[in-house]
Parts: C-alpha cells; structure tokens; sequence
C-alpha cells in the first residue's frame, strides 16, 4: 500500500529483533541529512521487554527467558512479541510542524482511527499516554465516565483511572534536536502472557488486550496497513 505522503518512506520490514531495530533508528536518526527523505517503518519483534529511561527495575517481576532491552524512548516497561503492529516514525518535528504534544496526540490518533476501522472505540485516559478499550463493551461509542478533570492551579493531578478497561495501545518516542523516533504500538492478535510478568508502563494490574481477545478477527497484515494508512495521513508534510 502506498504513502500518502511522499515525502514520507514507508517500510514494511516483517519481523525483526528489537536491539538491532533500535540501534538502526539512532543511526538513520543522527545520520539522515535536513533534506533526506524521512521513514515510517512498520513491523513486528520476537518477545521482548523494553525498558524506557523512567522504568524502574522492580516493575519487571519475572522476565524469565524475555530479554530485557533498556532504551532511551520515554515511559516504563512493555512488551513487544509477535502478533503486535509496531510502527516507528523517523521524523523530524520541526519539518512537519509538529510540537512534542500534538504529536503525541497525532499517533494516539492514529491507533484510534485504526481502531474505529475495526468497529472498536478507543478511549484516552487522562495522564496516561496509549489507547485503552472497555473491555464490557469495546465497540461502545459512551464517554468514558472517568473523563479528563478539572484541577486547581498547583494541585497534583489525579492518578489516572483504569476501572473497567483494558490497554490495546502503547506508545514511548525520543526527541532529539526535532527527530523523533521509536513510536506506537498495537495488540492485534498476541500471546499476552508476557505482560502478566511485567507492571504494563509501570502500572501494576493493568490490563492489557487484543484485537483477538475482544472478538476482532484481524489478521496482522490488515491492521498493519491501516495503521500505516492512518499514520502517513496524520502525519503528512
């Protein structure tokens, strides 16, 4: 499927290690010259923890045989294994006109359209990045009763409220002089056992889903090239 953006190369590159991927993004990022054409990578790892520059040690509660990568994206732990749509854009910022936070939302966004191509609503929830879905009733359109709140001026924000939902979306970037890499990923149709050993982005009893587990037959090329389609939208020059 073509870009929409052609300015942006899109790569389908199958399954791939996670280490060797991360390493590639760091050189392509620091090497690409101003005008040198900018990439949206698409693909799937082997089982693997990732831990972002937050993650504390003790939210990995058994890795067992995962390895455990550090990298130096944002956010806590999570797992990344077959069956998951992971999509990297390699881009600069500043180029496409794009703050750190509407970016963010761009690629939260995304997942959500994606999501909707399914009949599947995704939620955000409010001081925790990704897109969850209510795991009672995942095709629901209703508000979320636990909407974003109104603080005062130099209170704390509330902990963010997970009742009756479940994560379908993560996402960690780095932004270094307007690049930005790593990206977002998606649960299509997984072995989630793996994130039972871990405190899903630092969150212990998170919940994480599937396409597959909420009743959504898709096939992990279908869902791999709407995310790309969405992506390449939401993110043209």
């Amino acid at each position: 499927m073509p870009t929409s953006d052609p300015s942006l190369d899109l790569r389908f590159l199958g399954r791939v290690d996670y280490a060797r991927t991360f390493e590639k993004m760091k050189e392509i990022t620091a090497q690409r010259p101003p005008d040198g054409r900018e990439q949206l990578w698409i693909c799937e790892h082997p089982p693997v923890f990732t831990l972002g520059l937050a993650g504390r040690a003790e939210h990995v509660l058994a890795p067992g045989g995962i390895p455990v990568v550090p990298t130096d994206r944002g956010g806590q732990v999570t797992y990344h294994g077959p069956g998951q749509v992971v999509a990297y854009p390699l881009i600069d910022l500043k180029r496409r006109g794009l703050f750190v936070k509407e970016y963010v939302f761009r690629l939260e966004e995304a997942a959500i359209r994606t999501l909707a191509h399914f009949g599947v609503t995704g939620h955000r929830v409010a001081g925790a990045p990704g897109i969850y879905v209510r795991l009672a009733d995942p095709f629901s359109h209703a508000a979320l009763p636990q909407r974003p709140r109104q603080r005062a001026p130099g209170t704390p924000a509330p902990a963010p409220d997970f009742t009756g939902l479940g994560k379908i979306a993560a996402l960690g970037i780095k932004v270094s002089s307007h690049r930005a890499y790593h990206g977002l990923a998606l649960n299509v149709a997984m072995d989630l056992a793996p994130f039972s050993r871990i405190n899903p982005c630092g969150y212990a009893g998170l919940q994480t889903v599937d396409l597959s587990t909420i009743g959504v037959p898709a096939t992990w090329d279908d869902a791999a090239h709407e995310l790309a389609a969405q992506l390449s939208r939401l993110l043209a020059l």
